[in-house]
């Protein structure tokens, strides 16, 4: 039993310093996801490497949950009166952020001197988003205004344009030679997209029926453990997207479940203990060494979603008609990048194995530099959209 000593302890020392993050987070007015994973950069392996392999193998069983977790929640932001309220801005502002991003990276580095076809997978990877960070920043502020329930739409919403961009990005490399994929990317993400859907709809829609007979308290607690679980471990085994199969289930949900809100309130509790370990064990997994072989096409990378993201959100607000002083905001709350972008490095670089290495390089050390200062961007923008409400 003394090989389980010490993962035991460090699991309850991680616990104690997400409480830390948090108090000091509200101190000092800064992202407690910012903390945790500048501290699980500290104590992995590109820092004092600290923390046992047993505890850095439960990243992807953790990351998987914790994501999961935070797609229901976001699905519980589709509710048909947010989307009656908001949806047109969601829908205008997602997809124009998407595709203004994907133009702008893809041009850029290719002006930049990058081949036509790494230019194109990497603007692709840029439109990704990390939804855990985006939505423990809103969370974290305590704010529930029109421009952060729009802000949880554009965040649910957009890893799925996203996708759809990566696979239509891999589908032109593929018409035109450069692809080695032998399935059609619009295929498979017609297959991931659809089946995600009727898996969320699937779980979610019986998930209703129950909470409606469920008290608050215990049962609804182990009916949202068990609706999270069931989401990953399915969306897994038939190859799907768990964030957009919990979306889904959310979205069901907060649309035909009686006590929708006490439902979500119960995983809500059960979230922030995974996404502690989970942003812990991010930060140690980020690797400080590819920002340096990212170079000058990381610096440019970056500097080009950044342009992207801001210019589509003002764009796409203008044309949605949202108050100006949002449209400005929109693309620069939705910075932080994390696994999805990854995710897709490693299928283009399966698919590209010409441009692997530069593919890796970049996506990893532009995620470990987003992943850090794009919830501070995030926090920045909630206080200041606070600020001018209250004047």
């Amino acid at each position: 039993m003394q090989e389980l000593a010490t993962p035991l302890i460090v699991l309850g020392l991680l616990f104690f310093v997400g409480l830390a993050a948090d108090r000091i987070g509200r101190q000092l007015r800064l992202p407690r996801v910012t903390l945790l994973l500048a501290f699980g950069l500290m104590v992995g392996q590109a820092g004092f490497d600290l923390l046992p392999s047993v505890i850095t193998e439960l990243y992807p069983v953790v990351a998987i949950v914790a994501l999961s977790a935070v797609a229901v929640l976001l699905g519980s932001s589709l509710s048909l009166e947010n989307l009656r309220g908001h949806g047109r801005v969601v829908i205008i502002v997602s997809l124009s952020v998407v595709l203004m991003t994907q133009a702008v990276v893809t041009i850029g580095l290719w002006g930049f001197g990058l081949p036509l076809a790494l230019a194109l997978v990497l603007g692709a990877l840029a439109t990704a988003t990390d939804p855990a960070a985006t939505y423990d920043v809103i969370d974290q502020s305590g704010q529930d205004t029109a421009f952060t329930k729009r802000l949880k739409g554009l965040v649910a919403i957009d890893d799925a344009w996203g996708l759809l961009a990566f696979s239509l990005s891999m589908l032109a490399l593929r018409l035109f030679g450069d692809s080695a994929q032998a399935v059609s990317p619009l295929l498979t993400a017609t297959y991931e997209l659809g089946g995600s859907v009727a898996l969320g709809v699937a779980i979610g829609w019986p998930g209703a029926i129950l909470i409606g007979r469920f008290s608050e308290g215990e049962p609804l607690r182990i009916e949202g453990l068990g609706l999270v679980f069931l989401t990953a471990g399915l969306s897994l085994m038939l190859d799907l997207s768990y964030l957009i199969a919990g979306m889904t289930v959310g979205a069901v949900i907060v649309n035909h479940a009686r006590h929708n809100s006490r439902a979500f309130a119960e995983v809500r509790s059960i979230e922030w203990p995974f996404l502690i370990i989970f942003f812990v064990l991010a930060g140690a997994s980020l690797d400080s060494k590819a920002l340096l072989l990212a170079g000058g096409a990381g610096l440019a990378y970056a500097l080009f979603r950044i342009l992207g993201r801001v210019l589509g959100g003002w764009i796409g607000g203008n044309l949605a008609q949202a108050p100006k002083q949002e449209s400005r905001l929109y693309g620069a709350a939705m910075l932080p990048q994390a696994g999805v972008a990854i995710g897709m490095a490693l299928a283009a670089s399966e698919q590209l194995p010409a441009y692997a290495d530069q593919i890796t390089a970049l996506a990893i050390g532009t995620t470990a530099g987003f992943e850090l200062i794009g919830p501070l961007v995030t926090a920045l923008v909630l206080s200041r959209q606070s600020s001018k409400k209250g004047t």
